[in-house]
């Protein structure tokens, strides 16, 4: 037979399981986030990027997910973003500006920044590249991934070679305008990762895009933003 007591006891000890248990599910995703934060920081944005995006169909997506913070920390970086996707939808044409989570995308039609089948920037183009620099410059603590796409016309490795060409000459391009070269990461995803039905003259020019990936620092996430 259960005394008064032993029963206290009891209800004691299943709440301090359940205490504990909630604390381990809090650690857990503590972890979790900072795992990704560091192989964000340790396997660079396009590697990392690739790595969480296969699970969400967005390399630039996933490279801004990996990164997350969360808490304090994350509510800070997330007003700075803000702060600089309405500085950037007032400065940058021709891009379109997204917050994600606790970073930003934006995204720039193709055909805006390079001649067809190419991967050289348009001359009228480097005006706005030039007007993105400026914020970038303005937040250094912040990382960048720029993601070339393409539509389905050509062969796979043609369209994997082209994205990659011009992921990198956007790179090129900002680093001559001061954003510090080891802030970028660069991939192309050719057509892999296409957000419209590749069937239609629309679709095909909404899959042929450069997105931009903003996102915070290692140094950012583990306390070092200004």
């Amino acid at each position: 037979m259960r005394t008064a007591t032993s029963s206290h006891r009891s209800r004691r000890l299943a709440k301090g399981a359940l205490l504990l248990g909630m604390a381990l599910t809090s650690t857990a995703c503590a972890w979790s986030n900072k795992a990704k934060g560091t192989a964000i920081g340790t396997a660079g944005g396009a590697a990392a990027g690739a790595a969480v995006g296969s699970q969400t169909g967005s390399t630039a997506r996933g490279a801004i997910i990996g990164a997350v913070v969360g808490g304090a920390a994350g509510m800070i970086i997330g007003n700075r973003m803000d702060k600089q996707a309405a500085e950037l939808e007032q400065q940058v044409d021709g891009a379109s500006v997204q917050r994600v989570g606790e970073g930003l995308v934006l995204t720039f039609d193709s055909g805006l920044l390079y001649d067809f089948d190419s991967s050289a920037i348009r001359t009228e183009a480097g005006r706005n590249l030039q007007s993105l620099a400026e914020s970038l410059k303005d937040y250094p603590d912040t990382d960048i991934l720029i993601v070339g796409h393409t539509d389905s016309e050509g062969t796979d490795a043609y369209n994997q070679d082209l994205s990659t060409r011009r992921a990198d000459a956007a790179s090129a391009y900002l680093s001559r305008e001061g954003v510090a070269y080891a802030r970028m990461h660069t991939a192309g995803r050719g057509e892999t990762e296409a957000i419209a039905t590749n069937e239609t003259d629309a679709g095909r020019q909404l899959n042929r895009r450069i997105e931009i990936a903003i996102y915070a620092s290692a140094a950012a996430r583990t306390g070092g933003t200004r």
